[in-house]
C-alpha cells in the first residue's frame, strides 16, 4: 500500500509555495510516495505540480483533480504530457466532472453529460500519447472540426514532440454508479471521496464489477486511492471534530439543492435525514448549526484517528476491500513528517 497526501496551498500570508514544496520535499523522505494537486476554484494545478517536480525525486505527482470541461481533451493530453516530460515520468493524470455549479459558474460552459465526455476524454488522451494523429469522432468530441463548423481549415495532426511515455496513469475522480463503472473499465486508478471501507462493497461493489468485466488487461488491477484525516495517540479523539466544518460545507454546500454529490453520498451512507437538514442550514447560512449536526459517527468512519493499534485496524480494513494507496492528512500534535513516518512503518509491516 502506498502513501499519499493533497497538496497544502497557503493562504494569503502564509507560508510561501517555496516553503510548501520544502514540506513536501520532507514528507518524500518519510515515506511519501503520491503527492494530489487540487483545482477546484483555487490555483491551477499544474502549474503547481510543474514546480514539484522539480523539487522532489521519487513522488509521483498527480492532478487531484483536473476539470475535464476546462481544458479541451487533447490539451489535457499536452499537459499530462509535459508533467511527466519535467517529472521523469512521475505524472498522474487525475480527472473528474467538478459541478455545475464551478463548471457553469467558473468557466461558463455547459455542464453536460459527464460520463459520456469522460471516457471520450481518456479515449482522445490515450490516442494523442501514442503519437499517432488526432482523428476522433466521437458523440462529444470531433477532431478535426467537421465541415461546416469553423473556417474548414483544420488537419489532422499528430504531437511534434514524443511523449516520455507512451500510456500516462488516468484516475478518474468518480462517485455515481455509471461514473464508477467507467472508472473500473478504463482508468488506470479510482479517486473516491470519503470512503467508507465497511460500505464500499455496498455502495460501489456492482458498479466496479461491471466496470471490471470490461477492463482490458493491459490496463492492470484498478488502483485505489481513499482514507482521511490521520492522528495517532491516546486521547486524541476530539480531533475528529476538527472536520466538521470541511464536511458541512460539503454536504451542505458543496453544489446546489438540485446537485449535491457528497450529499447524496452522505444519504446512501444512511445519514438521509441529517444531510438534509445540513444542506437546509448550510444554505441558509447557518454554518455552526450545520457543523453541529454531522453525525460523530460518520466523523469516526471517514478519519483514521485514535490510539496507534485502533490506526493500524482502520488501515487493514481500507487494505481489505481494495485501496492500493491510503491518502492522509495528518492533523493533532504529532509533525506531520513522524505521523507519515508511522503509518509507513504500519503500511509496510501488514
Amino acid at each position: 500500500m502506498r502513501l499519499s497526501t493533497g497538496l497544502p496551498v497557503p493562504a494569503r500570508g502564509e507560508a510561501t509555495f517555496s516553503s510548501v514544496a520544502d514540506t513536501i520535499r520532507d514528507y518524500e523522505q518519510a515515506g511519501l510516495d503520491v503527492v494530489w494537486a487540487a483545482e477546484s476554484y483555487g490555483f491551477d494545478a499544474p502549474t503547481l505540480m510543474g514546480y514539484l517536480a522539480a523539487r522532489t525525486d521519487r513522488l509521483q505527482i498527480g492532478s487531484g483533480v483536473l476539470q475535464i470541461y476546462t481544458r479541451t481533451p487533447t490539451m489535457m493530453a499536452q499537459t499530462a504530457a509535459g508533467l511527466d516530460m519535467v517529472s521523469n515520468g512521475r505524472a498522474i493524470l487525475g480527472i473528474g466532472v467538478s459541478g455545475p455549479q464551478v463548471v457553469e459558474g467558473l468557466h461558463g460552459v455547459p455542464y453536460d453529460h459527464p460520463h459520456g465526455r469522460t471516457r471520450e476524454v481518456i479515449e482522445i488522451c490515450r490516442l494523442v500519447w501514442r503519437r499517432e494523429r488526432v482523428e476522433y469522432q466521437g458523440t462529444y468530441y470531433t477532431l478535426p472540426l467537421p465541415p461546416g463548423q469553423g473556417t474548414g481549415q483544420g488537419i489532422p495532426l499528430k504531437l511534434n514532440v514524443h511523449p516520455l511515455r507512451p500510456r500516462i496513469p488516468i484516475y478518474v475522480a468518480s462517485l455515481g454508479q455509471r461514473n464508477v463503472e467507467l472508472t473500473a473499465e478504463m482508468a488506470e486508478g479510482w479517486l473516491p471521496i470519503y470512503f467508507i471501507p465497511e460500505k464500499a462493497s455496498s455502495i460501489w461493489g456492482p458498479a466496479l464489477k461491471r466496470g471490471l468485466a470490461k477492463r482490458a488487461p493491459e490496463l492492470g488491477p484498478l488502483e485505489i486511492v481513499a482514507g482521511g484525516p490521520v492522528a495517532i495517540g491516546e486521547g486524541l479523539e476530539h480531533l475528529r471534530d476538527h472536520y466538521r466544518p470541511r464536511m458541512a460545507l460539503y454536504i451542505g454546500g458543496m453544489g446546489s439543492r438540485q446537485t449535491n454529490f457528497y450529499n447524496d453520498l452522505i444519504s446512501r451512507y444512511g445519514y438521509e435525514e441529517e444531510a438534509v437538514k445540513i444542506q437546509d442550514l448550510y444554505l441558509a447560512g447557518q454554518k455552526k448549526e450545520a457543523e453541529a449536526l454531522v453525525p460523530a459517527s460518520l466523523l469516526e468512519a471517514i478519519t483514521l484517528i485514535g490510539p496507534r493499534s485502533y490506526v493500524k485496524e482502520r488501515i487493514a480494513a481500507y487494505q481489505e476491500v481494495g485501496v492500493t494507496t491510503l491518502s492522509i492528512s495528518p492533523i493533532g500534535p504529532t509533525p506531520a513528517v513522524q505521523t507519515i513516518e508511522q503509518l509507513r512503518n504500519l503500511v509496510d509491516a501488514l
